[in-house]
């Protein structure tokens, strides 16, 4: 894969759903200050990615972050408990919370806000068959459609950036009406998740030429145009509607942004957009599962049947995680675990800067930046978990189950898997 596929497949991971179903609720928190909000998770995005380049850069794998866990800590029950998190939370949820996405935006498009909820359905299955074939192919052709799909969100982007800016009331962005900037921060609990995809690059550094040069240019480059992009859509949004307005329409607030400038037409191509987006996302997703669930099977962390060597095939791990997203994005209701995945890529995150500490010496890390990754990292999750456990406490059960399930999945294949070479790497 090369830099630009990396860089593609990054952001294709990052501009999903998330900045179309964000912007409300980052409002309500930090109202016409959300721009700001974006550039401080952008800082805190920054940190963590350097934590992940360097190590990326030392310890070149298609497992991505898996691997450097293991290489901090082996394969031990820390490590198995925190792929079994990761696979299930970072992985299936947010693929199918994505997918579902993409099924609501091509019925109300296609057939109609009206239409019955299988419709649904019937979308988000044809994309999930379409993205788990075009993973079948290999790297080369995701990353080639990855470009194509990436390019005509960002233009159609750019296009409403360009109409909608020279338009805007700029009353409504002046600062003495934004909050005080505690809220700001508090926000950036919301901003940071719009992020969270960064880590799909990781995945990319088995196949990069040159992963120590080529890894931090594709991180860079994909960090600069989300950001870029996020903060650009902020301002047109909040320079163009009220707070309230953008708080009642929600997922939807883009597309009414749109509608002075443009017209139905402006709703309609940013509809299309979101589709875009989140076609864009599920398949940078599934890319990175299936190099992860692969690594683990070679390693023992999971069973066999995900792993290469499997009578499926060299895409198993591909195949059975395009299989048990389907299952979950159409037989399950994910509107109380939407922030799942996100709580989980923290703590992932967390026990990851750890490993970094570890191997700062092998790496060449620096401690202050690492210190201060793990620093915000915290903050983001304490921050995120207090605002869940009071205003969500179903999502907030759904977190602690979600990690009790990948204990009892860790210690179950424990207990199941053969003797073996792999057994013996135990120090975590």
């Amino acid at each position: 894969m090369s830099v630009p596929g990396a860089t593609v497949l990054g952001i294709g991971a990052m501009i999903g759903a998330g900045i179309f179903a964000l912007l409300g609720t980052a409002g309500e928190v930090a109202g016409a200050a959300v721009w700001i909000s974006f550039l401080i998770g952008l800082a805190v995005t920054s940190l963590l990615a350097y934590v992940c380049v360097k190590l990326g850069s030392r310890y070149p794998s298609s497992g991505g972050l898996i691997t450097y866990l293991m290489e901090g800590f082996g394969t031990g029950r820390l490590v198995g408990v925190a792929s079994w998190l990761g696979y299930m939370a970072a992985m299936v949820i947010v693929c199918s919370m994505v997918a579902v996405s993409f099924g609501s935006y091509a019925t109300s498009l296609f057939v109609g806000d009206d239409a019955a909820s299988w419709w649904d359905n019937v979308f988000t299955t044809a994309l999930l068959v379409a993205m788990v074939a075009i993973n079948m192919v290999g790297g080369t052709f995701v990353a080639r459609a990855q470009k194509f799909i990436v390019a005509l969100v960002l233009a159609s982007f750019a296009f409403f950036v360009i109409v909608t800016l020279p338009d805007i009331d700029l009353d409504l962005l002046a600062f003495d009406v934004y909050p005080p900037f505690s809220k700001i921060v508090a926000s950036v609990a919301l901003t940071f998740f719009a992020y969270m995809g960064f880590n799909v690059i990781t995945f990319t550094a088995g196949d990069l030429r040159n992963p120590s040069r080529d890894l931090p240019r594709a991180m860079t480059g994909a960090l600069g145009i989300t950001g870029l992009t996020y903060v650009l859509i902020a301002i047109a949004v909040f320079g163009t509607l009220t707070v309230a307005q953008v708080v009642q329409y929600g997922p939807t607030a883009i597309a009414e942004a749109a509608r002075p400038a443009l017209g139905d037409f402006g709703f309609t191509l940013m509809a299309a957009t979101a589709m875009l987006s989140t076609a864009g996302a599920t398949n940078a997703t599934l890319y990175a599962s299936g190099n992860m669930t692969g690594m683990l099977a070679q390693v023992g962390l999971f069973p066999s049947f995900f792993g290469p060597g499997h009578r499926f095939g060299p895409k198993a791990g591909l195949l059975i995680t395009g299989g048990v997203v389907l299952v979950v994005a159409n037989l399950v209701d994910l509107s109380s675990i939407a922030s799942v995945g996100s709580a989980t890529a923290l703590v992932l995150f967390l026990i990851i800067c750890a490993a970094a500490y570890k191997l700062r010496a092998e790496t060449g890390s620096s401690v202050l930046l690492i210190g201060l990754a793990t620093l915000v990292t915290a903050i983001v999750l304490v921050a995120f978990s207090v605002d869940t456990a009071r205003n969500a406490p179903e999502t907030f059960t759904a977190m602690l189950a979600i990690g009790v399930l990948a204990i009892v999945f860790d210690a179950v294949w424990r207990a199941r898997k053969p003797a073996g070479p792999d057994a013996a790497v135990e120090t975590g």
